[in-house]
């Protein structure tokens, strides 16, 4: 739990007023038009097993936090993410894997090997981080496996996603693609928040 500490303590110098709380979001019950539309867009990104996502994260167990600038690959079902907490003297934590394993590379007594993300997050900070689920959350899609709410906004678009214990809100989107994709996701279940401005979108 040291390392923990100290990992979280690096990140702090770098938190950003882009990641702050959102603000009041409207939360519509799904009525027959949004869900459609929502069911429409699922079936639309079910094929996005390809894309890079770049942007800042922030983070908090309840008691420590920081924040930092994020890079997600992923290709089918292996991913490549980095974090980058110190940009002057480019130190970074690195998780690579698959269902195969992972690796977490970057903290104390590191490189650390697990047979999950989750796990290795746990064994490296104490955190109980939902890798899987994350990955869908992040485009705005219901993972699978447990049953999901939604409320919208005025934009038809999910405002609030919860699932597996996690209040997921959007409070932000790139209106500009077809589907539309969050810009800004927070996902909290107390005492655990991460929330991210993501600054690009690459899917293939």
């Amino acid at each position: 739990m040291k390392s923990s500490l100290r990992f979280l303590a690096a990140l702090a110098p770098l938190l950003l007023a882009a990641c702050a709380p959102p603000q009041q979001l409207v939360r519509n019950r799904g009525d027959a038009a949004s869900l459609a539309q929502q069911d429409a867009r699922e079936q639309q990104l079910a094929n996005a097993n390809h894309w890079t996502m770049e942007g800042l994260i922030g983070v908090s167990n309840g008691k420590d936090g920081g924040s930092g600038t994020l890079t997600w690959i992923q290709n089918g079902d292996r991913y490549d993410v980095t974090v980058r907490y110190n940009p002057i003297t480019g130190k970074s934590v690195h998780l690579t894997g698959g269902p195969d394993g992972a690796v977490l590379e970057g903290v104390e007594g590191g490189p650390l090997q697990g047979a999950s993300a989750e796990a290795l997050m746990r064994r490296a900070i104490g955190w109980d981080v939902p890798l899987d689920e994350l990955r869908a959350w992040v485009l705005a899609v219901r993972a699978q496996g447990g049953g999901a709410e939604l409320s919208f906004g005025d934009n038809k678009l999910p405002s609030l996603l919860q699932q597996d214990g996690w209040a997921v809100s959007y409070p932000a989107w790139d209106m500009t693609r077809q589907p539309p994709l969050p810009t800004k996701v927070f996902a909290e279940n107390p005492p655990y928040k991460v929330h991210l401005a993501i600054k690009s979108w690459n899917l293939q």
